[in-house]
């Protein structure tokens, strides 16, 4: 399902995932109008712009905290121009009980709109996040990560385990960080531990696993 105002990109986007074998069930023009499509004929993925009418601030956002509320095994992939720390926060701290990685519900996703015009990842972000996984924009991961204070736990973390905790936020298994860093699997594994370690994350707390914590963790700082 689709919430998109600008109707190029709408029907472009219809267009992209039916030729990939998607199925797209409703293709909309602002929250008003996603909020009563997704209850009356919920998707598997609601991919929503930010920003849509009439304000043109959150309310795509809202409208996806509220399904993510309201139906959480409905997966949701947000679109925006821009790198807003505040609404990535929300959206994964709103939908924290659910998705793959904290386990049970549909996953969740936060996107530059740049990164459509890339097709293979928009539809390998868009195939996590309906298999109930996260998959965040790298640069938003980059913005996130950068910070300077000596007191941020996350600045205890080296270069690399930064590197593995940043394909972490962008939803990638254990497997997929490897590959993308060219090292072993074990390696990962290993660097993963260690951030556990200097994050003070140890065994799971109130149902979420350390490795949505450690996002979580930076997320929120």
């Amino acid at each position: 399902m689709l919430a998109e105002d600008s109707t190029l990109l709408r029907e472009g986007l219809v267009r992209l995932l039916a030729e990939e074998g998607h199925e797209v069930r409703a293709a909309v023009g602002n929250a008003v109008e996603l909020l009563a499509a997704v209850e009356a004929d919920p998707p598997d993925v609601v991919v929503a712009d930010v920003r849509m009418p009439p304000t043109h601030t959150d309310e795509g956002l809202r409208a996806a905290l509220e399904i993510r509320s309201r139906l959480p095994e409905v997966g949701v992939l947000v679109l925006s121009q821009y790198v807003e720390k505040r609404y990535a926060t929300e959206l994964l701290t709103g939908g924290a009980g659910g998705g793959a990685d904290g386990g049970g519900g549909g996953g969740v996703g936060y996107l530059l709109k740049d990164r459509v015009a890339q097709v293979d990842e928009f539809l390998d972000a868009l195939d996590r996040v309906g298999q109930g996984r996260t998959a965040f924009d790298p640069e938003v991961v980059r913005r996130l990560l950068v910070r300077s204070s000596h007191t941020d736990p996350l600045a205890r973390l080296t270069p690399r385990e930064a590197e593995v905790l940043a394909a972490m936020a962008q939803g990638h298994t254990n497997a997929s960080v490897a590959a993308r860093l060219h090292v072993s699997q074990s390696a990962v594994e290993k660097h993963i531990n260690a951030i556990f370690d200097k994050l003070e994350l140890t065994g799971r707390s109130d149902g979420y696993s350390k490795r949505v914590l450690a996002v979580l963790r930076y997320l929120d700082s």
